[in-house]
Formats: structure tokens, C-alpha cells, sequence
């Protein structure tokens, strides 16, 4: 298989070795701390460490946060020593982004190692300067037989686990770091701005769980300011900022970067809140989702200002990156004949199916930040996904998923399958019309995976309208698992160069690998 794993060159080591030292001698701001100081002495510092965004053959975007207004300043190589580098001039960043900037990069050489510091400079004397952050990514392949090979997984600080200091914080963020993959796909709850962190909790077993903590996560977020503090946390973690630094990102939402199950149009009902408008809270949170993650389509020239988007990596990979969360109709008990609306929006729908149609890659990963058939609830009466727990054809939201596959076989799309994480255990779901209430569909894969950093929780039920089949699955008997007692979930993909196979493989913190399963390219359905 020649998308055997690839760990860094010597050289490539030192590199890295170097952005952590950097990284290091950059102390964090004092945890608590809600703004940069506007001190008038010292250089800009990038304490926050560097992130690249939906890289492709030519293009990338890099970001970064200041301590206080700075140019940020961006130099490219092919070496390390930065020999023949080339300087992209990025944004002044200040109050208005939170200190926050990402700058595109275009023309990149692809299938290569770009090594890239990022510097900030005092905007009044640009002769005064931070220390470089550095990091390094891969373009992806013009060639098919360069392989192809991601990590997929999602849910970060969930449930009140947080940062730990006595488990070294996030270390799953390290195991994934040294599978040195091509990208990260983060499928959504990248923080839960609805959730609390406390300074401890104690275990069933009596152990304790410590926290860091600060001001902006102890109570549920719903100003701006506090938004921004929740997608700040998690970069208080050491293993996160050194995988920023060398892993680019594909990043989606969903709820938690809101508030639990939430959906456009909703007036709260929860004392914990003063601002009971969902809507005036996604959009603080979108402002501050943009701020914080080198997304293409949220920082477009063109203004487009969305998160579904293709990211195309290759001639073997587009991911499809949806968004489940924006444009759904309310949460109901999904009994409704007729449904346009559905959980993507009709325009999302649309854009989606004509999207498929188009590419020409081998393999057409829908980045789903919910899954299909896993009966999720919302509450007594409602449902919070796609399946209503009826077995029969298809209703409500699930008319629109039908629709979809319906159009995926009968264009004959080839080399499709669903990722997804959100229900905090693992598992693998084979979806086969002659299992199914609604047999017009192509048989398909659904492949779950995570948490990262949040609690776990027991399978959910499957609805057989599509007929899936959980050959698979890992979950615990209880709610709320700590990761102190069990390992966290990750997904690996691996794309074969020379024959097409893709091989999924379901991962556990700790190295092992739960499951696995070779997918033949060329065919509407497996």
C-alpha cells in the first residue's frame, strides 16, 4: 500500500522541534486572562501557537493570535532554513478579530512540505518584532499515486473534561501528531460553549479530575467576549498547539459551538441564560468560530460567509463539508410527509448534490457533522438528527437524505461515504436497501468516531429506514465516561495511490486499532 505512514525527516524533526521550542518559550497569557495586555513596551508575541486551514494541491491559510495590535507577516520555503522564502504580507490584527489574522497562501508547489514562520510586527515600527512561530504542512498530491491519509474525529471539552493537567492535558492531540497524517477532519463541537469547566469533579471511583480553568468557562457562553474564550481554551493545551503547528485542519461545527441541540428560529427556555435569541447567539459564535479557524469560505474574498464547502485534496479525495446545524427546520418529532427543509436546507441540498455530481475524485468523503441512521433525541418528543426512531419510509428530515441518495445512485456517484463523530463512541454502520423501508439508494458506509476530549456515552438505536447494519461498534454501558477511565476515539483514512483502495480504521487512544475495513474504489455503492 503506498500510503504507508509517513513520519517527519530529520530534517522536518528539528523543524518541529524548533516551533515547539519556540512555542515553549512563549508563556501563555495567565489563565483567566479575558483580553491581551495593550502593553506599549515589548514585541507583538504569538503565544497561541499557528494553525493551516483546508489545505489543497496550491493553496492553504494560515492563522494566527497576537497579544496586542501587530502586522502579521508570513514567510514560505521548501527547506528549513528558509533559504529563497517567500513573504506574504498578511492583515493588521487588532480588537475588532480579537487579536486574531489568517493570511492565504496561493501558487504552493503541490505534494510538497511547505515549512512557514509566522512573525508579528509592531504596526508603528515594523522593525520591532516577535519571535517567529513556526510550523510546517503538505500540500496535497497532484499525483493519484501519492496516497492520501487523514485523521478524523471531534467533541473537545465536553461534558466538564476539560484540560488536565495529571493525564498531560490532551494527549491524544500528541498520538495523532506522531501518525503524521495529511489533515485533520474536525467534525464538529469543537468547543462546548454551553458547558461548564469546574476546578474539579470526582470520579465514581473516587478519584478526583482537576481542571484548568478560566473566567469564560464558568458559565455558559453567550456574549461575543465569551465565545471567544471558549475557542480560546482549548489552546491553553500544549499537545493541541504543537498538532496545530504541524497538521492542517478541516474544520465544521455544530451544536455545542452554540448551545446543546440548538437550531435556527429557537427562544431558550434555560434560566442559565439572559440572551434566550438562538439566533443572536450563533451569530457572536460565528463571528468568533471565524476569528479562531482558518476556514476558506468564512474568510472568501467573495464574501461568501458559509461553512459548507469542498475542499479538494487531489485527484483521489474531495471532502464535502457540511453544515447540519444552520439551515435545519426546528426539532420535532420528524412525523411531517413533506419536508423541504430538512436538516441541510434546500439551497445547501442543491449546492451538495450538484457538487457530487461534478467531481471527478476517486473518493467523495461526506463530512457530516451528524449521523444518518443513530436515533438521536431531543428531549421526550423530538428528535435532534436525521432518524425519528420509525422504522418506516422515510419522514420528516429523513425525506431529504432519501432524496440525496436517491440522486447519488441514479447519477451513479461513485466512492462515497459518511464521516461523522457527535454521539461520543465509535462504531460502523453499512447501509443496505435490501434492509431498508426505502430501497431507491446505493448500499454506503457511515463511519463515527470520538470523542476527543469529552465523556462518552452508550450506542444509540438504530432506525432502519435505510437499512443499517452496526458491524461495529464501541461504546460504554454508561453515561458520561471520563477520559481518565477510558480512551478517547479517533478515525484514520488511508487512501491507497496505486490501486484506489480506502481503508478506515477506527483508533482508540493508546494505539490500538478497533476496527478496520478496505473499500474498493469505482463503485456507486459497497
Amino acid at each position: 500500500m503506498s500510503y504507508a505512514p509517513r513520519f517527519p525527516s530529520p530534517a522536518r524533526r528539528s523543524v518541529l522541534r524548533g516551533s515547539l521550542a519556540a512555542s515553549a518559550a512563549l508563556a501563555l497569557p495567565a489563565v483567566g486572562a479575558a483580553a491581551p495586555a495593550f502593553a506599549l513596551s515589548g514585541r507583538p508575541r504569538a503565544a497561541w501557537g499557528v494553525q493551516v486551514g483546508d489545505v489543497t494541491s496550491s493553496s492553504a491559510l494560515v492563522w494566527v493570535r497576537s497579544d496586542r495590535p501587530a502586522r502579521m507577516i508570513v514567510e514560505t520555503s521548501a527547506t528549513e532554513s528558509f533559504r529563497r522564502a517567500r513573504t506574504w504580507h498578511g492583515p493588521l490584527v487588532g480588537s475588532g478579530t480579537d487579536f486574531t489574522g489568517t493570511t492565504p497562501l496561493y501558487g504552493l508547489p503541490p505534494g510538497e512540505q511547505v515549512h512557514y514562520r509566522v512573525t508579528l510586527a509592531d504596526p508603528h515600527d515594523p522593525r520591532r518584532t516577535g519571535e517567529p512561530v513556526h510550523g510546517t504542512f503538505r500540500t496535497a498530491p497532484a499525483r493519484r499515486r501519492d496516497g492520501v491519509r487523514f485523521l478524523w474525529s471531534g467533541d473537545i471539552a465536553g461534558q466538564g473534561w476539560g484540560i488536565n493537567p495529571d493525564i498531560g492535558g490532551y494527549a491524544v492531540y500528541d498520538e495523532m501528531r506522531r501518525l503524521d497524517p495529511d489533515f485533520f477532519l474536525c467534525s464538529g463541537d469543537n468547543i462546548y460553549a454551553d458547558g461548564v469547566i469546574e476546578p474539579s469533579v470526582t470520579l465514581p471511583d473516587g478519584r478526583i479530575w482537576r481542571n484548568v480553568t478560566t473566567e469564560e468557562k464558568a458559565k455558559v457562553a453567550e456574549t461575543l467576549a465569551e465565545y471567544r474564550g471558549n475557542f480560546r481554551y482549548n489552546l491553553l493545551d500544549h499537545n493541541l498547539r504543537a498538532f496545530n503547528a504541524q497538521v492542517p485542519s478541516i474544520v465544521q461545527w455544530d451544536d455545542h459551538e452554540v448551545r446543546n441541540n440548538w437550531y435556527p428560529g429557537q427562544i431558550l427556555d434555560d434560566a442559565r441564560y439572559t440572551e434566550k435569541n438562538v439566533d443572536v447567539l450563533a451569530a457572536r459564535s460565528m463571528r468568533a468560530f471565524r476569528e479562531y479557524f482558518p476556514v476558506s469560505t468564512l474568510h472568501a474574498a467573495s464574501g461568501e460567509g458559509r461553512m459548507h464547502r469542498v475542499v479538494r485534496h487531489g485527484p483521489l479525495l474531495d471532502v464535502f463539508v457540511l453544515d447540519m446545524r444552520s439551515f435545519r427546520n426546528a426539532n420535532s418529532p420528524g412525523r411531517q410527509p413533506d419536508d423541504t427543509t430538512g436538516i441541510l436546507g434546500a439551497e445547501q441540498l442543491r449546492w451538495l448534490k450538484h457538487e457530487l455530481s461534478r467531481s471527478r475524485a476517486v473518493w467523495k468523503v461526506i463530512a457530516a457533522d451528524m449521523p444518518l441512521g443513530l436515533v438521536v433525541t431531543d428531549g421526550a418528543t423530538d428528535f435532534e438528527a436525521v432518524a425519528q426512531g420509525d422504522p418506516g419510509a422515510p419522514l420528516g428530515r429523513e425525506l431529504q437524505i432519501a432524496e440525496l441518495l436517491r440522486y447519488i445512485k441514479h447519477r451513479r456517484i461513485t466512492g462515497t461515504l459518511w464521516l461523522t463523530a457527535d454521539v461520543h463512541y465509535t462504531s460502523a454502520q453499512h447501509y443496505e436497501p435490501e434492509r431498508a423501508a426505502f430501497k431507491d439508494f446505493a448500499p454506503f458506509w457511515e463511519f463515527v468516531s470520538g470523542p476527543l476530549a469529552a465523556g462518552q456515552f452508550q450506542a444509540n438505536a438504530l432506525d432502519a429506514t435505510f437499512g443499517p447494519d452496526r458491524v461495529f461498534v464501541r461504546a460504554p454501558d454508561r453515561a458520561n465516561v471520563s477520559p481518565m477511565e477510558s480512551p478517547q476515539y479517533f478515525g484514520e483514512v488511508g487512501i491507497d495511490g496505486d490501486s484506489g483502495e480506502l481503508t478506515v480504521r477506527l483508533r482508540a487512544q493508546g494505539g490500538s486499532v478497533l476496527f478496520s475495513k478496505v473499500l474498493q474504489p469505482g463503485r456507486v455503492g459497497q
